[in-house]
Formats: structure tokens, C-alpha cells, sequence
């Protein structure tokens, strides 16, 4: 992996915990494919990713921190992350119901000519 591309995932992470959504989607194809970690699926483009955040963060304030950025053998960007959600008075969300406090998962991006085309997220068992 290039140091671009390091530096291009670290920085969507530092403007998505920063809450910056125009930060973010100028790294990102117009037309991408973002996991939707909140209802499953995924949204399609600009559009559609910023309004899932506008929802996402009108009821939880999650933070990721990346622990591990790899490059896959087929050219794809794998990053461990640490998920952490609170409510919105900055209180970690716990217990059964949420399953989000301090939640390791994989974050899997795939790009083209430099451009975000796809994310997807999976559980780290």
C-alpha cells in the first residue's frame, strides 16, 4: 500500500470521528457503495451516504479508530478498526441491545483512480 493510500484512510477516519462529511466525501467516487451499519445494505453516492450520517448522528456519536491498515493480495485496503458508539451526551452505549462499546470490526475499502468505490464492513470473530 502507498503512503497515499495510508494517509487518504487516516484522514476519512480523523474527518468522519471530526464530523466532517464534505472531508470525507471528496475522497470518496461519485457514484460509491457505502455499508450502511445501521440498517444493513448499502447507499449509493454522495447523496445517499451523507443523509445515513445526518441519521446515524442524530442518535448516536460514534467514533473509529483505526488500529491496522493493510492491502489485501487483490488490491483491496483491510483496516482493523475500534468501534466505539455513544449516545449523544457523549455516555458509551452498552449492554445486549447495542453490542457497540469498544467493538473491533474490519473495514474493507476497495478504489479506483484514487476514489473510494466501495466500503463494507465485517465482524472480527
Amino acid at each position: 500500500m502507498s503512503e497515499t493510500d495510508t494517509q487518504l484512510i487516516e484522514r476519512i477516519y480523523d474527518r468522519f470521528n471530526a464530523r466532517d462529511i464534505d472531508g470525507v466525501l471528496v475522497e470518496l467516487a461519485d457514484n460509491v457503495a457505502w455499508a450502511n451499519g445501521m440498517e444493513g445494505g448499502h447507499v449509493f453516492g454522495h447523496d445517499a451516504v451523507r443523509a445515513y450520517w445526518t441519521r446515524q448522528w442524530a442518535v448516536v456519536s460514534p467514533h473509529v479508530e483505526p488500529v491496522a491498515i493493510q492491502t489485501t493480495d487483490d488490491g483491496v485496503i483491510a483496516v482493523e478498526v475500534i468501534q466505539s458508539v455513544f449516545d449523544l451526551e457523549g455516555r458509551p452505549l452498552t449492554g445486549q441491545t447495542h453490542g457497540l462499546r469498544d467493538k473491533k470490526v474490519m473495514h474493507i475499502f476497495r478504489m479506483e483512480n484514487s476514489k473510494i468505490v466501495r466500503f463494507d464492513i465485517k465482524d472480527i470473530p
